[in-house]
């Protein structure tokens, strides 16, 4: 592909809670067996883009663990690969990414040292699957400078966290409000963008300049009349998960046989990195209905509509129903837990009960209670 990517993985945000105090939004584990940053990896490599630079920040040590060997996304090759950007002192410049275009004008020499002429920038923290010739197809028939993926929400969809845009009959980009407070527009970006490299190049430099270090902000809206920005609308499952209500939904959905076929057993497929771990182990007494259950897992109990990340022990008389169980839990026996997300590697003693009511959910991280 004439392009190289760029996936934008190092921020945070409070909608997390604590989910985002042991790593980053785009290290978040997702249907039993990914992170998110998967999902754009995947479509970078699905899409033939050979060149991808991760820019990590905040909380980034579990999102390079995953990320230390490229095989797994088919980017350990001679020409091309997966660069990992992390802020770096220099003698010019000893801060942290200030913004989402701030990451990149630090990171601008591995821009100016590539050849293809297309950059596309995708966000860490959403799940999808896309192929991004067809964006750049549409980019080029355009005539655009800057093309920004997005979607048409249901009516009633809380849109705050997003930005929100409108465009003419032609798809170009009339108006872009970010994260708006209140708005009567419904369709979203989805935090993917395509533009020509030296533009990108020349934008950025320009930010720097006037100590501007937003993307959204400080080149889309502020240069949406100036610039032939256009929107591609896609109609495909999407979802971000920045925040707990959306990461919890997103999970759930996992749980319908028309998304499972969707992402697990329709081409092209979604990659991660592979542990050596047994299949899970269903002793006596256990009976699971409607969930996914990683490797390594061992159920003694009941599972119903929840999802099992990998090494979850559930103990004896066990009632689980409509949860989220991260990676590496010990559930002692005769506990009850529904509507909740329980954070990876706890330990949930015996006879303990935890339940969201109202559809409240509830992050259990040693045996304290954090109502979202």
């Amino acid at each position: 592909m004439r392009a190289i990517g760029i996936v934008l993985a190092g921020g945070n945000n409070h909608r997390m809670k604590e989910l985002s105090d042991k790593r980053a939004i785009a290290a978040m584990p997702v249907a039993g067996s990914y992170r998110a940053i998967d999902f754009a990896l995947s479509n970078m490599s699905n899409s033939h883009i050979q060149r991808v630079a991760v820019l990590t920040q905040y909380n980034a040590r579990s999102l390079n663990e995953h990320l230390s060997s490229s095989k797994w996304w088919d980017f350990g090759r001679k020409q091309g690969g997966l660069y990992i950007f992390t802020p770096t002192i220099t003698a010019a410049n000893s801060s942290w990414y200030r913004g989402t275009a701030d990451a990149i004008y630090q990171n601008l020499d591995w821009l100016k040292k590539s050849h293809e002429p297309y950059v596309v920038i995708a966000s860490g923290d959403a799940v999808y699957k896309m192929d991004y010739n067809k964006v750049l197809e549409y980019h080029i028939d355009k005539k655009a400078d800057i093309t920004v993926v997005c979607k048409d929400m249901p009516a009633g969809t809380d849109v705050s966290r997003f930005g929100v845009l409108r465009t003419d009959e032609d798809g170009r980009i009339l108006d872009f409000e970010e994260k708006p407070v209140e708005t009567s527009g419904s369709t979203i970006s989805c935090g993917i963008y395509v533009i020509r490299r030296r533009q990108l190049i020349e934008l950025i430099e320009k930010c720097a300049q006037e100590d501007r270090y937003d993307f959204v902000r400080d080149i889309l809206i502020r240069y949406k009349n100036l610039k032939r920005i256009f929107a591609y609308r896609i109609t495909d499952y999407w979802n971000s998960i920045s925040s707990v209500e959306s990461y919890y939904e997103t999970n759930m959905d996992f749980l319908k046989a028309d998304v499972r076929k969707y992402f697990f057993k329709t081409y092209p497929d979604v990659y991660s990195k592979v542990l050596d771990l047994p299949p899970a182990k269903y002793n006596p007494g256990a009976d699971v209905k409607n969930s996914l259950v990683s490797s390594g897992c061992i159920v003694n109990g009941t599972v119903e509509n929840s999802i099992l990340f990998k090494k979850v022990f559930v103990g004896n008389n066990c009632v689980i129903k409509n949860s989220i169980i991260l990676n590496e839990v010990y559930i002692g026996d005769n506990t009850y837990i529904e509507n909740c997300i329980v954070e990876s590697r706890d330990t949930i003693r015996a006879n303990s009960r935890y339940v969201g009511e109202h559809g409240v959910k509830i992050v259990v991280e040693k045996n304290e209670r954090y109502v979202l």
